[in-house]
Protein backbone atom coordinates (compact mmCIF):
# COMPACT_ATOMS: atom_id res chain seq x y z
CA UNK A 1 0.00 0.00 0.00
CA UNK A 2 2.75 2.67 1.30
CA UNK A 3 4.56 1.57 -2.42
CA UNK A 4 1.65 3.00 -4.55
CA UNK A 5 0.33 5.84 -2.17
CA UNK A 6 2.37 8.57 -2.63
CA UNK A 7 0.70 11.45 -0.98
CA UNK A 8 0.69 9.18 2.08
CA UNK A 9 -3.90 9.99 2.67
CA UNK A 10 -4.27 6.26 2.82
CA UNK A 11 -5.63 5.82 -0.64
CA UNK A 12 -4.56 5.35 -4.00
CA UNK A 13 -5.65 7.14 -6.95
CA UNK A 14 -5.26 6.28 -10.54
CA UNK A 15 -2.56 8.53 -11.11
CA UNK A 16 -0.69 7.32 -8.12
CA UNK A 17 -1.71 3.57 -9.81
CA UNK A 18 -0.44 4.70 -13.19
CA UNK A 19 2.75 5.64 -12.06
CA UNK A 20 3.80 2.60 -9.96
CA UNK A 21 2.32 0.01 -12.23
CA UNK A 22 4.31 1.95 -15.20
CA UNK A 23 7.86 2.02 -12.97
CA UNK A 24 6.80 -2.18 -13.18
CA UNK A 25 6.94 -2.34 -16.81
CA UNK A 26 2.78 -2.17 -17.28
CA UNK A 27 2.20 0.64 -19.63
CA UNK A 28 -1.37 1.39 -19.30
CA UNK A 29 -3.70 4.49 -20.36
CA UNK A 30 -5.09 6.81 -17.79
CA UNK A 31 -8.32 5.59 -18.54
CA UNK A 32 -7.67 1.69 -18.51
CA UNK A 33 -6.36 2.77 -14.70
CA UNK A 34 -8.97 4.92 -13.74
CA UNK A 35 -11.50 1.84 -15.19
CA UNK A 36 -9.69 -0.97 -12.58
CA UNK A 37 -10.14 1.82 -9.92
CA UNK A 38 -13.55 2.34 -10.70
CA UNK A 39 -14.13 -1.69 -10.36
CA UNK A 40 -11.77 -1.83 -6.96
CA UNK A 41 -13.29 1.41 -5.75
CA UNK A 42 -15.77 0.70 -2.95
CA UNK A 43 -16.80 3.74 -1.70
CA UNK A 44 -17.11 5.67 -4.83
CA UNK A 45 -14.71 8.38 -3.76
CA UNK A 46 -12.55 7.50 -6.88
CA UNK A 47 -9.24 5.66 -5.05
CA UNK A 48 -8.37 1.98 -3.64
CA UNK A 49 -8.19 2.22 -0.13
CA UNK A 50 -6.57 -0.42 2.01
CA UNK A 51 -10.08 -2.05 2.80
CA UNK A 52 -10.03 -2.61 -0.89
CA UNK A 53 -7.01 -3.80 -2.15
CA UNK A 54 -7.42 -6.58 1.18
CA UNK A 55 -10.81 -7.89 -0.52
CA UNK A 56 -9.27 -7.70 -3.93
CA UNK A 57 -6.43 -9.92 -2.63
CA UNK A 58 -9.22 -12.36 -0.56
CA UNK A 59 -10.82 -12.86 -3.78
CA UNK A 60 -7.96 -13.60 -5.95
CA UNK A 61 -6.95 -16.12 -3.11
CA UNK A 62 -10.78 -17.37 -3.37
CA UNK A 63 -10.50 -18.23 -6.50
CA UNK A 64 -6.87 -20.09 -6.60
CA UNK A 65 -8.74 -22.40 -3.71
CA UNK A 66 -11.54 -22.74 -6.51
CA UNK A 67 -9.25 -24.18 -8.79
CA UNK A 68 -7.33 -25.80 -6.10
CA UNK A 69 -10.40 -27.43 -5.35
CA UNK A 70 -11.39 -28.01 -9.03
CA UNK A 71 -8.37 -30.17 -9.51
CA UNK A 72 -8.74 -31.96 -6.37
CA UNK A 73 -11.80 -33.18 -7.34
CA UNK A 74 -11.05 -34.09 -11.08
CA UNK A 75 -8.35 -36.85 -8.78
CA UNK A 76 -11.25 -38.54 -7.32
CA UNK A 77 -13.56 -38.09 -10.84
CA UNK A 78 -15.61 -41.42 -11.51
CA UNK A 79 -14.18 -41.88 -14.81
CA UNK A 80 -17.96 -43.57 -15.45
CA UNK A 81 -20.30 -41.47 -13.46
CA UNK A 82 -18.65 -38.02 -14.34
CA UNK A 83 -19.23 -35.05 -12.39
CA UNK A 84 -19.41 -37.27 -9.09
CA UNK A 85 -17.36 -39.02 -6.34
CA UNK A 86 -18.29 -42.97 -5.68
CA UNK A 87 -17.28 -44.94 -3.21
CA UNK A 88 -14.87 -46.61 -5.80
CA UNK A 89 -13.63 -44.20 -7.03
CA UNK A 90 -12.68 -42.77 -4.09
CA UNK A 91 -11.41 -46.08 -2.94
CA UNK A 92 -9.15 -46.14 -5.71
CA UNK A 93 -8.01 -42.49 -5.53
CA UNK A 94 -6.82 -42.93 -1.46
CA UNK A 95 -5.16 -46.63 -2.69
CA UNK A 96 -3.13 -44.61 -4.97
CA UNK A 97 -2.13 -41.93 -1.79
CA UNK A 98 -1.55 -45.41 0.07
CA UNK A 99 -4.70 -44.85 2.12
CA UNK A 100 -6.24 -48.61 2.01
CA UNK A 101 -10.05 -48.21 2.35
CA UNK A 102 -12.59 -50.67 2.07
CA UNK A 103 -15.85 -50.31 -0.08
CA UNK A 104 -17.69 -49.84 3.18
CA UNK A 105 -15.44 -47.34 4.78
CA UNK A 106 -15.24 -45.16 1.04
CA UNK A 107 -19.13 -45.22 1.53
CA UNK A 108 -19.37 -44.45 5.02
CA UNK A 109 -17.32 -41.47 4.21
CA UNK A 110 -19.04 -40.01 1.35
CA UNK A 111 -22.33 -40.74 3.55
CA UNK A 112 -21.03 -38.07 6.27
CA UNK A 113 -21.03 -35.66 3.22
CA UNK A 114 -23.80 -36.58 1.06
CA UNK A 115 -26.45 -33.84 1.40
CA UNK A 116 -28.63 -35.05 -0.67
CA UNK A 117 -28.79 -38.83 -0.26
CA UNK A 118 -27.46 -39.82 -3.68
CA UNK A 119 -24.12 -42.13 -2.65
CA UNK A 120 -22.82 -39.72 -4.69
CA UNK A 121 -20.32 -36.42 -3.68
CA UNK A 122 -21.38 -33.89 -5.96
CA UNK A 123 -18.24 -30.80 -6.37
CA UNK A 124 -20.79 -28.93 -4.22
CA UNK A 125 -20.45 -31.65 -1.55
CA UNK A 126 -17.12 -31.76 -1.93
CA UNK A 127 -16.30 -28.22 -1.37
CA UNK A 128 -18.09 -28.40 1.66
CA UNK A 129 -16.14 -30.94 2.51
CA UNK A 130 -13.20 -29.89 2.27
CA UNK A 131 -13.57 -26.30 4.16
Amino acid sequence: MKYFDEDGDGKISPWELRKKLGMMGDELVLKEVELLVQELDSDGDGCVSMEDLVKMMEGAGEEEKMRDLEEAFEMYNDSEMLGFITPNSLQTMLGRLGESKSIHQCKAMIHHFDLNGDGLLSFHEFTLMMH
